[in-house]
């Protein structure tokens, strides 16, 4: 059990779940691997993590190499503010035109082109970029941010007064399909899963008593946020209350969802299945 890896994304939406680990409310014997999604990623896929938080598309693309771990993903309710396209135009006026897409956007993507393509029903040009959304909206017609990133662009953008319109994705999914975005999952590698039963099940266990202690210390959480990421107040408040952190089956339901229109746009080469640990 002694050397078990975890990777730990930088990212707003995890502290609920790590706070009391990091905090040291629960101790769990394992080394959290902290740094941006796609890092993190390599280093599971190489064998240099054994557990990690992935995008689910990222999950998708790879559900032969992992198991998802049960009772537990990252999902919007509502706006919660962390998937924003920005555009000069309203969305349905964006056929032909250039939207950005930044870096740390780009496990996020899928969403935003699912939307497009059956929701919005346009078809338009993308740019990786790690420009900020002010040069973005300088040279395209819209430009695509998550978590804090987005947030913080949303508030220079109603600071400055710009005629930007915002689109929150989480609920333009909501409004397209019924379904709520699962945004995220914690999983396993299928082979260390496979032999290292009794770990698996410890981290299991300890992940679910830790988001149950933070989500009881949500004061103490916002405030780290507040330090961490430079939001304000009000602004963390509301993105918490509109995520939760169960993985229950409307849950499953809705990730199935979103993984069969990103078939039928070709974002993913198979029809997915959802694997859970222990089932």
């Amino acid at each position: 059990m002694v050397g078990i890896r975890m990777g730990r994304v930088d990212c707003i939406n995890c502290l609920p779940v790590y706070h009391a680990l990091e905090e040291g409310l629960l101790s769990l014997p394992a080394e959290l691997v902290r740094g941006p999604a796609n890092r993190l990623n390599r280093l599971f896929f190489s064998g240099k993590l054994n557990i990690t938080l992935m995008s689910s598309i990222d999950y998708a693309r790879n559900a032969e190499r992992c198991l998802i771990l049960p009772d537990l993903s990252i999902c919007s309710d509502g706006r919660a503010g962390d998937f924003l396209l920005f555009s000069k135009v309203p969305v349905t006026e964006l056929e032909g035109k250039k939207v950005f897409l930044s870096r740390s956007s780009a496990d996020s993507v899928t969403l935003l082109k699912v939307l497009l393509d059956h929701y919005y029903q346009v078809d338009v040009q993308y740019k990786t970029t790690s420009a900020g959304i002010d040069r973005m909206m300088a040279k395209a017609d819209g430009a695509f941010l998550v978590g804090s990133e987005a947030m913080l662009a949303r508030l220079w953008i109603e600071d400055a007064g710009l005629p930007y319109f915002v689109t929150d994705l989480g609920e333009a999914w909501q409004q397209f399909s019924g379904e709520k975005p699962v945004c995220a999952l914690w999983v396993v590698g299928t082979e260390y899963a496979g032999s290292n039963a009794q770990a698996v099940e410890l981290v299991c266990k300890t992940l679910i008593q830790a988001r149950q202690a933070g989500l009881s210390r949500m004061p103490e959480i916002i405030d780290r946020a507040q330090k961490e990421y430079g939001l304000p107040r009000h602004l963390i408040e509301e993105y918490f209350n509109a995520t939760t952190y169960n993985f229950d089956a409307e849950n499953k339901r809705a990730l199935l969802t979103f993984y069969d229109y990103a078939y039928k746009s070709g974002l993913v080469d198979d029809r997915v299945k959802i694997r859970i640990w222990g089932e």
